[in-house]
């Protein structure tokens, strides 16, 4: 009963929301151009589930996915290439293509710095979990996201997270990447420590970074952490403001709202 009740709720709380209206929309041509394994998709997701995400972590995101390429040799029964990781909260850790986040207002955080190798490890960590599913008895892990704006203080709402058994929330709090970049000890938001420096008695110190458990990473973390570089496409592969084409001004002269009077072969650039 319990197991048949926790489908439900997490089939109610993965439906989308036809009034969700996403600030910008991902253009996939051009994150397709710019995104490398190992990058993290974050994702302003559209679904009552992202509701609460979003509330209890203060954050725009609510959801995150490992891009792990073409390269990775994942592809659906039609042959087309998965090239995204994620851990869903009803479906369990599953592989996706690029259509499955067209329309969504996205960012992509890339660590910086790791080698080839590195970049296959973590991308190969996050493969091994494919098909695993989470115990969706513990009801109690879903029944809080029934009220996606519960009235408490900022400081409890991440805490909320955390509630119940902890195994249907690390379908959503980010566990899954932490743990293929804790695999090879790449920074998300470690715990840094001042200690003394060994053998020295000159009051000199070192910082001493700890890794946090994996399971308290929320999607906001890869925004805010200061190892991630932001990458936004439509800066990345080359941004002229000059061929933006504006809408005449009510009253205006004709040609007025255009760039050096090319307004009608310039092409429009989507934000992103």
């Amino acid at each position: 009963m319990t197991s048949w009740l926790g489908q439900r709720l997490s089939s109610y709380l993965s439906q989308r929301l036809k009034s969700h209206e996403p600030t910008v929309a991902m253009d996939l041509a051009r994150y397709a151009a710019c995104l490398r394994a190992a990058d993290v998709l974050l994702v302003e997701g559209d679904t009552r589930l992202s509701v609460a995400i979003k509330y209890l972590t203060q954050s725009t995101w609510s959801h995150a996915a490992l891009y792990v390429g073409p390269d990775a040799g994942l592809r659906n029964d039609a042959g087309e290439p998965l090239v995204f990781i994620e851990a869903d909260v009803a479906a369990g850790v599953r592989a996706l293509g690029m259509d499955a986040y067209r329309g969504l207002h996205c960012r992509i955080c890339r660590p910086v710095g790791l080698t080839g190798v590195e970049r296959r490890q973590v991308v190969d960590y996050a493969r091994s979990r494919l098909g695993h599913r989470y115990d969706l008895k513990n009801v109690i892990d879903l029944a809080r996201f029934l009220f996606p704006t519960p009235p408490v203080p900022v400081s409890w709402r991440r805490r909320m997270l955390n509630l119940g058994s902890g195994d249907p929330t690390r379908a959503i709090c980010s566990t899954l990447i932490a743990q293929c970049f804790d695999a090879v000890k790449y920074p998300i938001l470690p715990q840094v420590e001042t200690v003394a420096a060994s053998g020295a008695g000159d009051g000199r110190s070192r910082r001493v970074h700890h890794l946090r458990h994996h399971s308290l990473y929320v999607p906001r973390d890869f925004d805010v952490s200061p190892y991630f570089q932001i990458v936004k496409p439509t800066l990345t592969l080359g941004f002229d403001f000059h061929r933006l084409v504006w809408a005449a001004e009510e009253g205006a002269p004709d040609g007025a709202g255009a760039v050096d009077g090319q307004a009608g072969a310039a092409s429009r650039d989507t934000v992103s």
